[in-house]
């Protein structure tokens, strides 16, 4: 119990008899200083007293599938600054391989009685994934937003870029060009926005006359590596132009052109997607479909807030449309390889 009271105090900065008597329920205590210990039990693991278990805590659970994709950190910084200004302390949970999972973490959560959570491409959005955590939310009636596609609608405010958008500005942008062999590189088959992005793929190949045969698609991990063996067989395949589900994934493509002796973009043009950080720094600058993060997170913390403050919402996904940044790894096609 001391060494509680001590760590508590020095967290705060406050004296070890002012914790005591936010614990005891006892007078003389500001209400900020009150929430602030409140918090401090909450974010060193310390179990609050049973009288206190009833109110919310001022957290906020971020739940990130990996902080390795840049454009991660990157809706964090953006959501976790909105959420200080509000008066909530963002508590991270990034997963990784044979480490926490999401349904670990969600209990950790529930346990800390956060007053909420927004996942950022958690297992909503792939269909062969454990599913079972969001229900035990959703029971709970926690205030919770989901960041891009779900595989279904679990009763959650979804927020999203738009995957059509996204496809049509990369496509038509190698069309203008002069490509006519265009392949795409996106995630696994399960993948809901991956999914999204190849049925627009081939509708929007259709309006400007192309052709997504079998060999013009590739799936891959959403990681360098994985990306750049599967944009070795889109190559093999005789493609111009790749357009990718993620800026590493282009990476990973330039890559694998560049182990094929091929350059890029006189032989091949590459189309990330996000504009995550340093994009515009890579040899060469990568043009990419940039994901509108800072009004999608304005719109994430408003429904989040909206829920907390016990407001009705309706749970119809909201689109943001995407921007095309024009950069140097795109170019005209190359004739010899169109032949």
């Amino acid at each position: 119990m001391a060494k509680r009271l001590a760590e508590v105090a020095r967290k705060v900065g406050v004296s070890e008899a002012t914790v005591s008597r936010v614990l005891n329920g006892k007078p003389g205590v500001s209400e900020p200083t009150r929430q602030a210990v409140l918090t401090a039990l909450d974010v060193l693991g310390y179990e609050r007293p049973s009288k206190l278990r009833g109110e919310r805590a001022r957290l906020v659970g971020l739940v990130l599938p990996e902080l390795q994709n840049p454009i991660f950190p990157a809706f964090a910084e953006v959501v976790g600054a909105q959420l200080a200004q509000r008066g909530f302390t963002p508590v991270l949970c990034t997963q990784t391989a044979g480490g926490v999972s999401e349904a670990d973490y969600v209990d950790l959560l529930l346990a800390q009685q956060v007053s909420g959570i927004v996942f950022v491409g958690g297992l909503y959005a792939e269909e062969d994934a454990p599913h079972d955590h969001y229900a035990r939310l959703a029971a709970r009636h926690l205030p919770t937003v989901l960041v891009n596609a779900a595989f279904r609608d679990l009763g959650f405010p979804r927020v999203s870029c738009d995957d059509t958008v996204a496809v049509d500005q990369a496509m038509s942008h190698l069309v203008s060009l002069g490509h006519t062999k265009i392949g795409l590189l996106i995630g696994p088959p399960d993948h809901v926005p991956s999914q999204r992005k190849l049925a627009a793929a081939h509708r929007i190949g259709a309006r400007l006359g192309l052709t997504l045969g079998p060999d013009s698609i590739a799936h891959s991990l959403y990681s360098l590596e994985g990306a750049q063996a599967a944009a070795g067989r889109l190559l093999e395949a005789g493609v111009t132009g790749i357009v990718c589900a993620s800026d590493p994934m282009a990476l990973g493509a330039i890559r694998a052109a560049r182990r094929a002796g091929l350059a890029v973009p006189r032989d091949v043009s590459v189309v990330g997607f996000d504009d995550s950080a340093l994009m515009n720094c890579v040899d060469p600058p990568l043009t990419t479909v940039r994901q509108p993060i800072e009004p999608m997170c304005r719109m994430v913390i408003e429904l989040l807030l909206a829920q907390i403050g016990g407001n009705g919402l309706t749970h119809d996904e909201l689109l943001f449309e995407p921007e095309l940044v024009v950069r140097s790894s795109t170019g005209p096609a190359p004739l010899v390889r169109q032949s």
